[in-house]
C-alpha cells in the first residue's frame, strides 16, 4: 500500500507573518505547533507565542486573534504589535529588564482556515465563539446567538464537543495564563458598533461576574492613565447575549479551579468597524469590508490605533499589586512623608476632583468631550 503523503502545509500572508517572528530572538521569543488543523488536503498549523519569563506564575499578558477569519484586522493588530515588541528587544533594555519578570502569550491567529479563506467559522463551518459549553441563561437573539440548525448559516455552533481550533484556545490558556498570579487577556474582534468597545463577560447573561471589582478598578486605571482614549468599557450583554462563549468558559473555569488570590480577566476589544462602512456605504457589497479597514491610511491608523491600549495592558498585568483592590502599590506613611512620592492607586482618589491623598467617591466613569466620529 502507497504511503499517505502529509497534507502540505498552507502558505498565506499572515502564516508568514508567524514564522518571521519564529526566527527573532529565539531566547526570549517562543513561537510553537498548539495545533493542526486540515482542510481540503491543507495543513493549517495553529502557533502559539510566548515571549519573556519561562515561570508561568509571573505577571501575563494574553494577546488573541483570528478568532473569526473574516475579521483580519484582528490578527493584524495581534502581529503588529508582536513585530513591535520583537525590535523594541534589540534595543530598550526597560522592555528586557520588564520580560524578565513578565509574560506576553499569544495566539495571533486562532483559526487560520478562517483567515485563509476569509470565513467566520472555521472550515467545517463552525463559529469558535459559539462553541464553547455555555448556553445563555435567556434567549439570546435567533441565529446571532448561536444555533445548532445547519453549518451552512452563521453562527452556528456545532456539537457538543469542541472544535480542534477551540480546543487548541482553551488548552493554551489553562497551559499559559492559569498559573499566573495575575493574567490579563484581550480577545481582538472587529465587525460590530460604530465605537471600539472593551468588552468583560458575561455573554451569557447581564448578572455581573464575580471580579465586577477587578474590571471597575482597572477601568478607572485606563481611565486616568489615557483620559481621553476612545474605549466604551461595558459588558458583552450589555450589547448581546450569545451560546457559547469561549471567554465565559474560561472565565467560569477559572473561578472555579484557581486560588480567590489568583486574577484571570479576559477582555474582548471590539473595533467598532461601522464606521468604515457609515465612510463608504459600498463596503457593505464586500466579503471583507464590513469588518476591515481597506484603504492604505485607515489600515495604517487601525494599526497603530490600539498600540497604547496593548502595551497599558501588558504594563497593568506587570503592575497588578497598585490598582488591584485590596492591595497597596505605595505605603500610605511614606506618601504623606514625601509628596513627589504621592502615586495614584485605585484606593485612592478620583485625580479629576481631588488632590492625591483625599477621601474619594464611589467611580463612576468620566465624562468626555464629544467628538465627531470623524476624529476617533
Amino acid at each position: 500500500m502507497p504511503k499517505r503523503k502529509n497534507p502540505e502545509r498552507a502558505r498565506f500572508a499572515e502564516s508568514d507573518r508567524v514564522d518571521a517572528l519564529a526566527a527573532v530572538m529565539p531566547d526570549v521569543f517562543r513561537v510553537f505547533e498548539c495545533a493542526q488543523v486540515t482542510h481540503r488536503g491543507t495543513s493549517f498549523p495553529i502557533f502559539g507565542v510566548v515571549i519573556g519569563s519561562e515561570d508561568r506564575t509571573r505577571p501575563t499578558f494574553g494577546l488573541f486573534g483570528g478568532v473569526h477569519g473574516v475579521e483580519r484586522v484582528g490578527t493584524h493588530v495581534v502581529l503588529t504589535f508582536l513585530e513591535s515588541v520583537a525590535a523594541r528587544l534589540r534595543w530598550d533594555k526597560d522592555l528586557r529588564r520588564t520580560l524578565r519578570k513578565t509574560r506576553i502569550v499569544s495566539m495571533p491567529m486562532v483559526n487560520p482556515v478562517g483567515v485563509y479563506a476569509r470565513t467566520r467559522s472555521n472550515g467545517r463551518g463552525v463559529d469558535l465563539m459559539r462553541n464553547a459549553p455555555v448556553e445563555a441563561e435567556r434567549s439570546p437573539p435567533w441565529l446571532v446567538g448561536g444555533h445548532r440548525i445547519s453549518r451552512h448559516l452563521p453562527w452556528y455552533r456545532g456539537s457538543v464537543e469542541l472544535e480542534a481550533e477551540s480546543r487548541a484556545l482553551v488548552d493554551f490558556v489553562r497551559t499559559e495564563m492559569f498559573p499566573s498570579r495575575a493574567a490579563l487577556g484581550l480577545d481582538i474582534h472587529s465587525g460590530f458598533g460604530m465605537r471600539d468597545r472593551l468588552w468583560y463577560p458575561y455573554a451569557k447573561t447581564r448578572r455581573p461576574i464575580s471580579r465586577m471589582d477587578d474590571v471597575l478598578a482597572l477601568a478607572r486605571l485606563l481611565d486616568r492613565t489615557h483620559p481621553h482614549h476612545v474605549y466604551l468599557v461595558e459588558a458583552q450583554s450589555e450589547s448581546y447575549t450569545t451560546h457559547g462563549d469561549l471567554w465565559d468558559y474560561l472565565f467560569d473555569s477559572a473561578e472555579a479551579e484557581r486560588e480567590p488570590s489568583q486574577l484571570f480577566l479576559p477582555f474582548t476589544l471590539e473595533i467598532g468597524s461601522w464606521r468604515w462602512i457609515k465612510k463608504d456605504p459600498t463596503r457593505i457589497f464586500s466579503r471583507s469590508g464590513p469588518f476591515n479597514p481597506m484603504t492604505p491610511h485607515r489600515y495604517d491608523r487601525t494599526m497603530r490605533r490600539h498600540l497604547l491600549l496593548l502595551d497599558f495592558f501588558l504594563r497593568a498585568a506587570r503592575n497588578h499589586r497598585a490598582w488591584r483592590p485590596g492591595n497597596v502599590g505605595v505605603d500610605q506613611a511614606s506618601r504623606s512623608a514625601d509628596p513627589s512620592s504621592c502615586i495614584e492607586t485605585l484606593d485612592s482618589v478620583d485625580h479629576r476632583s481631588a488632590p492625591c491623598g483625599a477621601a474619594e467617591a464611589q467611580w463612576a466613569p468620566p465624562t468626555t468631550l464629544a467628538r465627531p466620529e470623524s476624529e476617533i
